[in-house]
């Protein structure tokens, strides 16, 4: 198959602002979108810049605008967008640094003021391992499946709006330890969220979860700590 790639451009060493490069490349339609686009970075324009990693959908570095949609490049298939008219785009609502590749920085220290990490100064019971029920561990299985690669967050037309709201994928880490039955932290990170950046920034519009290459239940997440603080009760 043809397909006709348009691909946002912007190098700040030299472009005055940013434009649009069209290239037109055989592929099968099987081929992923990030195969198209290495093979565009590696046969015709090596100045070509975007983030790749493993291409396994697993690290999440190749998040960006397809379509007018957030996907991972390395999981999409041409045939899947049905069109032979493709558009590329660096992720919205974040800095971009040269063409796809865009400052991640600022989502990162939204993600830092969560606490994304276990909290608990007490010693096993055994000395060796806090032991959880598969029931405690389901609780929070569904948010530890991000892999921070920002698709939701920059989905988000609240985030669009004013970069200081911490963003659904913050909120998905805070949920995993939330209702971690092994983290002491619930109230702290609770409290951080309460706040006029924080949980209550959600407007309920879906993005995040339609955007999510782990189909993690974002919105149901967000509503979850919502009701933590309504309640002042993890459960």
């Amino acid at each position: 198959m043809e397909v006709r790639m348009r691909i946002f451009r912007f190098n700040p060493e030299k472009d005055r602002k940013p434009h649009y490069d069209v290239f037109t490349v055989e592929a099968q339609p099987t081929d992923r979108v990030l195969d198209v686009l290495e093979w565009i970075r590696g046969d015709v324009d090596g100045t070509l810049a975007f983030r790749r990693s493993c291409a396994h959908g697993v690290c999440g570095s190749d998040a960006m605008r397809i379509n007018g949609r957030n996907y991972l490049a390395c999981k999409v298939l041409l045939r899947d967008l049905g069109t032979t008219e493709i558009t590329v785009e660096p992720l919205l609502g974040l800095p971009v640094i040269k063409d796809l590749i865009v400052d991640m920085g600022p989502f990162f220290e939204h993600y830092k003021t969560v606490m994304p990490y276990l909290v608990n100064d007490e010693l096993p019971a055994d000395g060796k391992e806090r032991l959880q029920s598969p029931e405690q561990r389901e609780r929070f299985d569904d948010t530890t499946k991000c892999i921070l690669c920002a698709a939701c967050t920059t989905s988000c037309p609240s985030f669009w709006s004013n970069g200081q709201y911490v963003g659904p994928a913050a909120i998905v880490n805070a949920h995993r330890f939330i209702f971690d039955s092994r983290d002491q932290a619930a109230v702290e990170r609770l409290e951080i969220l309460n706040d006029q950046f924080g949980v209550w920034r959600c407007r309920t519009a879906f993005n995040c979860t339609e955007a999510c290459p782990r189909e993690i239940k974002i919105t149901q997440a967000i509503a979850e700590v919502k009701r933590a603080i309504q309640t002042g009760r993890v459960e």
